[in-house]
């Protein structure tokens, strides 16, 4: 199991211990949100992108949409998601539970500024079911992100 593949990774850091597991999903921004009884803003939704023929991932606060220029400003090319089976391919982790933690493959990870305004941030944890509360410092830290970059649009007016 994914989440399993997380722990281990965590380890390292001496974080596996912190991650969360619930009874009901929280495989989307809201559900997350609703979860964990905090603003759908500070979950760190994972999204996955095609890379020529490999894959990227940008950790973005929940509120923040891919802003398709900056996109292509940043990284050159034009933003296209992975389908469901091409995330699980490249992450290991099913859609719900996409994380920059303990991936299957070693693929880029960039976190978006939209994250830096909160003190801390909930990303999943490999499962549908499943996050850790980290600090933006950690977040960098832990899932080794390549920069920060500013590739979100819509959160700057909350």
């Amino acid at each position: 199991m994914a989440i399993d593949k997380v722990h281990e990774y965590l380890k390292k850091w001496g974080v596996d211990k912190d991650i969360l597991e619930f009874e009901t999903s929280s495989a989307t921004v809201e559900l997350a949100a609703q979860t964990l009884g905090i603003e759908p803003a500070r979950i760190a939704k994972t999204i996955c992108f095609k890379n020529g023929e490999s894959a990227m991932l940008i950790v973005t606060a929940g509120d923040a949409k891919t802003d398709n220029r900056k996109f292509k400003d940043e990284f050159g090319f034009k933003a296209k998601m992975l389908t469901p089976d091409e995330t699980l391919e490249f992450t290991g982790h099913a859609v719900g539970g996409v994380c920059p933690f303990g991936l299957e493959n070693n693929i880029p990870v960039f976190l978006d500024e939209s994250l830096k305004r909160f003190e801390t941030v909930y990303p999943a944890c490999g499962s549908s079911n499943s996050a850790i509360k980290l600090t933006c410092q950690e977040l960098d830290k832990y899932s080794l992100n390549k920069k920060w970059v500013n590739v979100g649009k819509g959160w700057e007016l909350t």
